[in-house]
């Protein structure tokens, strides 16, 4: 597998798997060797099967798979497995502590009664700090809606750390996350590599892997096509499909500013948005949008960024102060906005898949935004869906599937289809490039900057944590812990910034070895 091989002896191994579904193999052939203290990444486009090989190491497969080969864990260890969307394994009706403990009383039968519950919280708090846990009594009386996707991130991670897993499977743990709480991520996973359990990271963030991985498979359609050290990979690709995405970092595309951009398309003033009575989440003073321009809102993880794009779509209706479209204050609510309302503000969720109706086909789905929204005919708008779906990559055979059955990449390129059957005159992406991998990325920036170019009088708001990809936008607002605090144009926010929180993004990203693992 590796270009030399090692003598140790693997926590889990897996030889020849092939899995069908439906008589077409989403993985062929694989071998993988996973060695303990290390850390093996799988990388590769959406849909290469990465997900899949990694659930393979815990005996899961999709429903109805048809699967040979072999996978191995010597002694039967546990494997531990943190999913890209944690709060989907934590029970949100019980606290981190009841879901904590159920997994430590098991381990401390053997001692007399008295002492037992004690060691179990000696135990639990030990995990949580091994997970890099801050103040875990506090934390231990939450429940999981009440943690952020990284803390409960941590807190899955732990109950691996409980269950004594030889093998973890981190699936996509940086997606989304700014460059600060990637180098936290890189440095949880470094550590836990280092007390000897094997790690399998299964990434799109080539930085993220080069940074933390020992070793790589590098997939393409179920496939492994080039495997070996990192260095080796990333300083002497042998195939293809390696240096194409290696390649495909380059920084994001940039479009020319209109020459006179006119009246603002979008305009917010004075928005202040709530969660709970009494909590506010995110002030913003004013924020203008014109047609033609891209705006892109970053900031930390957690900053507000995701609650603007549910202002601005009529998602989120807590909050007071305007949100004009073409000077026309917008109703708070979606269902109050009509149908002309509803298809100029177009918004493409992150979670992709909780978006769509999991029972009907994809392409049906995208052509009824034409039919709600335009009027369009039925045989018109799956024409036009078809054809839009096509250029993001998504071939006919793939959209006639029903939405479970496409990987996240997929799913995200098929929301922003469904969005742009709208025609909308503004267009909110949030963090529809986190799931990813490089080429796909640079293919959807590449056609989101013509779109912009193009057609003129499209307004594009991009919701990213990463500053990279920012570098499409003509302006740039920063959002730290729900307040605006600094826009500007591009080239201003990205050489020159003024404000603590975006010269420490800047400069994280900038200094060599920004994701260095100890």
């Amino acid at each position: 597998m590796n270009d030399a091989t090692d003598p140790a002896e693997p926590a889990a191994e897996i030889n020849g798997l092939r899995v069908e579904i439906d008589g077409r193999a989403i993985v062929d052939g694989v071998r993988l060797r996973v060695l303990p203290g290390r850390v093996t990444a799988l990388v590769g486009a959406s849909g290469s099967g990465k997900t899949t090989i990694g659930l393979a190491l815990l005996g899961e497969y999709p429903a109805g798979a048809r699967v040979t080969g072999e996978v191995r864990r010597p002694g039967e260890g546990p494997v531990g497995y943190v999913p890209q969307h944690p709060a989907a394994v934590l029970n949100p009706a019980r606290r981190i502590s009841a879901l904590l403990d159920d997994i430590a009383r098991p381990q401390v039968r053997h001692l007399p009664r008295p002492e037992r519950r004690g060691a179990a919280r000696r135990l639990v708090l030990r995990a949580l700090s091994e997970a890099q846990l801050p103040g875990p009594a506090d934390l231990l009386r939450r429940y999981p809606h009440q943690l952020s996707g990284g803390q409960q991130q941590r807190v899955v991670l732990a109950q691996a750390l409980l269950l004594g897993a030889r093998v973890i499977v981190a699936d996509e743990p940086t997606t989304g996350q700014d460059v600060l709480t990637k180098r936290a991520v890189v440095d949880r996973l470094a550590a836990v590599a280092a007390r000897g359990i094997a790690v399998v990271l299964l990434s799109h963030d080539l930085d993220v892997v080069r940074a933390l991985a020992d070793d790589v498979l590098v997939l393409r359609s179920g496939q492994v096509v080039e495997s070996g050290p990192v260095e080796r990979l990333w300083k002497a690709p042998r195939h293809e499909w390696t240096r194409r995405l290696l390649e495909a970092q380059r920084p994001a595309p940039r479009v020319d500013a209109p020459v006179d951009p006119g009246q603002p398309v979008l305009e917010v003033r004075s928005l202040t948005a709530v969660h709970d009575p009494g909590t506010t989440v995110l002030r913003v003073p004013h924020l203008a949008l014109h047609p033609g321009t891209c705006l892109a809102v970053v900031g930390r993880s957690g900053s507000g960024k995701t609650t603007l794009a549910r202002c601005l779509a009529g998602l989120h209706r807590n909050h007071d102060g305007e949100i004009l479209l073409d000077g026309t204050a917008l109703p708070r609510s979606l269902r109050r906005r009509g149908r002309a309302q509803l298809a100029a503000v177009q918004y493409v969720f992150q979670d992709a898949l909780a978006s769509f109706d999991e029972h009907r086909p994809v392409l049906a789905q995208v052509a009824r935004t034409a039919v709600r929204l335009r009027g369009t005919a039925e045989d018109t708008a799956t024409d036009e869906a078809r054809a839009t779906l096509t250029r993001l990559g998504l071939p006919d055979e793939l959209t006639r599937r029903r939405p479970g059955e496409l990987s996240g990449g997929e799913l995200q390129r098929a929301a922003l289809a469904r969005a742009l059957l709208a025609r909308p005159r503004v267009l909110v992406c949030d963090e529809i490039t986190s799931g990813l991998d490089t080429v796909s990325r640079r293919g959807l920036l590449d056609l989101l900057a013509g779109l912009v170019r193009d057609r003129g009088d499209l307004a594009l708001v991009l919701i990213t944590h990463d500053l990279d990809t920012a570098a499409l936008a003509h302006r740039i607002a920063v959002l730290d812990a729900g307040e605006l605090v600094e826009q500007g144009p591009a080239q201003q926010i990205l050489t020159a910034p003024r404000h603590p929180l975006t010269t420490a993004l800047r400069e994280t990203i900038a200094r060599p070895g920004t994701y260095t693992r100890a």
